[in-house]
């Protein structure tokens, strides 16, 4: 059976990254049907609509998608792809893993942290006006409904893969009631997972203990600005955002996406590095049932990783986009003879 999935390629780097990761993705073997559309500024010059209705179609009939980055302005413009898309198909969960590759040096070893961040609500959703002339006022909307969405969610996931530890992050000190209600949620929640240990620590701390010792978390449920931030802040403990997955789940759709940005600076010139995108493509083959083609694309890209030669230049090697992508390939055609065992989470 194929696969129908939308695919975004993005701008910038972005067609160059995608491309990379679906000659993987289809190398393992597993069959797609590709709805490729743009997004964005190029949207706009051929459509004059920045998301596209047959984009928006897509999706709808699909229900999963692959997404590469896509240039937000700053400070004008028009709004963010990525949380149009999300408040569009009520992706109201932000999955992101942070686990080390072999052999790229990080002051942290072997961290395995899973941030779950609220996707649709809170300061990052961007509702704001201009109350009079150089006063702006930004609205930040917490609701019961969307903690307790993801609340629940996070619990859920843990539950599946065994994860042991949740602390629910907040400014609830000082936001008593937006942020208190999100931890009230996340408490009650937390009752029925009695064998999931919940803490919560204030997000000004976190970031201090995560700097401190990020081996004392294992997965972190936060609101949308702070979990915007503090994945990227986890993102560094393991190489950057040119390394690490993201995923944007709804009840109906999923959209997985590699959360660096676009790299005009690069673009076309065969020097990014897929490996965001393709770990993203990774976590879509997951929910898609196709276990063991995720699995043999973590193994060759693990075995690449071993070898600095085969990489990209942003980590130290001499291999171009292309290049980098037929080594994973051919990590897949030959395999380790003994690889490491699947570890049961995510």
């Amino acid at each position: 059976m194929a696969h129908t999935v939308t695919l975004i390629p993005g701008d910038g780097i972005g067609p160059e990254v995608t491309q990379a990761a679906v000659r993987i993705l289809e190398a393992t073997g597993v069959k797609f049907n590709w709805e490729s559309f743009e997004a964005g500024a190029g949207a706009f010059e051929k459509y004059h609509e920045y998301i596209p209705k047959e984009l928006i179609e897509s999706i709808e009939r699909t229900h999963v998608g692959l997404k590469g980055p896509v240039t937000t302005p700053i400070g004008g413009g028009f709004a963010s792809i990525n949380v149009e898309l999300r408040k569009r198909f009520e992706l109201f969960a932000n999955f992101r893993p942070i686990r080390n590759l072999p052999h790229i040096a990080t002051r942290y070893p072997d961290v395995d942290l899973i941030i779950m961040r609220e996707n649709t609500e809170g300061l990052y959703s961007g509702i704001e006006h201009e109350v009079v002339p150089g006063v702006v006022e930004s609205i930040k909307i917490i609701t019961e409904k969307a903690s307790t969405r993801i609340s629940r969610f996070a619990f859920e996931w843990a539950r599946k893969y065994k994860r042991k530890k949740i602390h629910a992050i907040h400014k609830a000190n000082i936001m008593k009631l937006s942020d208190g209600l999100f931890i009230r949620c996340s408490r009650n929640i937390s009752k029925e997972y009695p064998e999931i240990t919940y803490g919560e620590h204030i997000v000004d701390n976190t970031c201090m203990q995560l700097v401190m010792n990020p081996y004392q978390y294992d997965m972190l449920l936060l609101e949308n600005l702070y979990g915007d931030i503090i994945s990227d802040l986890c993102a560094a403990f393991v190489g950057g955002l040119g390394l690490v997955p993201g995923a944007n789940f709804g009840h109906e759709c999923a959209i997985f996406e590699a959360v660096h940005g676009s790299a005009p600076d690069i673009a076309g010139k065969n020097l990014a590095n897929p490996t965001a995108v393709l770990r993203s493509g990774l976590l879509m083959l997951r929910h898609l049932g196709e276990q063991d083609a995720a699995w043999k694309i973590r193994n060759a890209l693990d075995e690449v990783y071993r070898h600095k030669d085969k990489l990209t230049r942003d980590i130290g090697g001499k291999a171009g986009t292309a290049e980098f992508a037929d080594s994973v390939i051919e990590a897949m055609e030959n395999p380790m003879p003994n690889p490491p065992p699947r570890p049961a989470e995510n």
